[in-house]
């Protein structure tokens, strides 16, 4: 029996989405259909998903201040992840070339479809990748502007804006990290772990749990608390993540069969497989990533993996750290009730399908 809801959290968080996309619609009005459609693109960015990032900032918050004092600022600043979210998978989709994204096209492959079914002149690839690139970069900055604008006082949004600025970094630098990996078609088990810590651990977990606890007035020693449950619980979230990317079904995850393998992502997973798989194996199963692989190839290297023993050795780490994760929120001096609702997100984070 879980002690929160998550459902109606949700549908505040896309509330406030939609009531700052109709303010900036408005704004941009002037400019034509043209701003119309860029809009429309981006609420459907802004759409469904689990809402993570938003509950760990709302509970980072009430961590350290159980009282909400102002719940619709707490809310504009939880949403404001969500944008930060929105665009780095709009980046993200287009950096890895994916077809599509919670079972829609992806952004730069929506547009690209609108510029080809209107016959307009030049490349349809190239107008959907500068439409994704301006729209990812619309995203971020407005991230940063709902935040600024919550509400809160000016110290308490200079306090979370630090923890803003410092995870936009990180995860932008983590994602050079990823392609240049990529680019270099290799990664050992400590450089993908890198790459998962930085593109993806921290902005999911450790880092809204900073902005949420730093507009509480948190100080350097709740923060260093909080980064002892939400960095590992982070890395597990992640390496979930990569399983699903491999394993999942595409009904729950709307990405096609195998899809990292097909991206070419040299996530851990892939790197203990290439450690351990026999040499014969290992070579398959490298040559194979990031190619058109048709179903019956994906199966193939889904075998390599698994018998390799690396899907049960990144399942074995995932439940390693929850366990070090809930063990340090155990021992944080943090509000009890959230405390609780932290653990029932642990576990719905490292849980899921999808």
């Amino acid at each position: 029996m879980t002690t929160w809801d998550p459902a109606p959290f949700r549908d505040q968080v896309q509330t406030v989405l939609d009531s700052f996309l109709d303010e900036r619609e408005a704004e941009l009005a002037a400019l034509g259909p043209d701003a119309g459609r860029l809009i429309a693109e981006a609420r459907t960015a802004v759409r469904g998903g689990k809402r993570f990032r938003a509950a760990f900032c709302h509970w980072g918050y009430r961590a350290i201040r159980p009282e909400v004092a102002d719940p619709a600022a707490l809310a504009r600043a939880c949403a404001s992840l969500e944008l930060l979210h929105a665009s780095a998978l709009v980046h993200d989709d287009y950096m890895d070339a994916s077809d599509t994204r919670r079972g829609r096209p992806a952004t730069h492959r929506a547009f690209e479809a609108e510029h080809r079914a209107a016959g307009w002149r030049g490349d349809p690839e190239q107008y959907g990748a500068a439409a994704a690139i301006l729209l990812g970069d619309l995203l971020l900055g407005w991230a940063g502007d709902l935040l600024r604008g919550s509400g809160f006082t000016a110290a308490e949004v200079a306090a979370g804006m630090a923890m803003f600025e410092l995870c936009r970094t990180e995860v932008i630098a983590g994602q050079f990290l990823d392609v240049s990996v990529q680019a270099r078609g290799h990664a050992d088990v400590d450089t993908a772990m890198t790459v998962l810590r930085y593109k993806s651990a921290k902005y999911s977990i450790e880092r809204p749990l900073h902005i949420g606890a730093s507009l509480a007035g948190a100080d350097d020693r709740q923060v260093g608390q909080l980064s002892r449950f939400g960095l590992p619980l982070g890395e597990a979230f992640q390496l979930r993540d990569d399983l699903l990317g491999v394993f999942g079904d595409p009904a729950e995850t709307g990405k096609p069969a195998g899809d990292d393998l097909v991206e070419g992502k040299r996530t851990v997973l892939v790197a203990l497989a290439l450690d351990a798989a026999p040499p014969a194996s290992a070579r398959r199963l490298d040559d194979c990533l990031g190619t058109r692989l048709a179903a019956s190839d994906v199966d193939e290297l889904r075998a390599i993996i698994e018998e390799s023993g690396a899907r049960a050795q990144v399942e074995a780490v995932i439940g390693s750290l929850a366990d070090r994760a809930v063990d340090a929120l155990g021992a944080a001096e943090v509000d009890d009730h959230a405390r609780v609702v932290l653990t029932e997100l642990a576990a719905a984070a490292t849980q899921r399908t999808v």
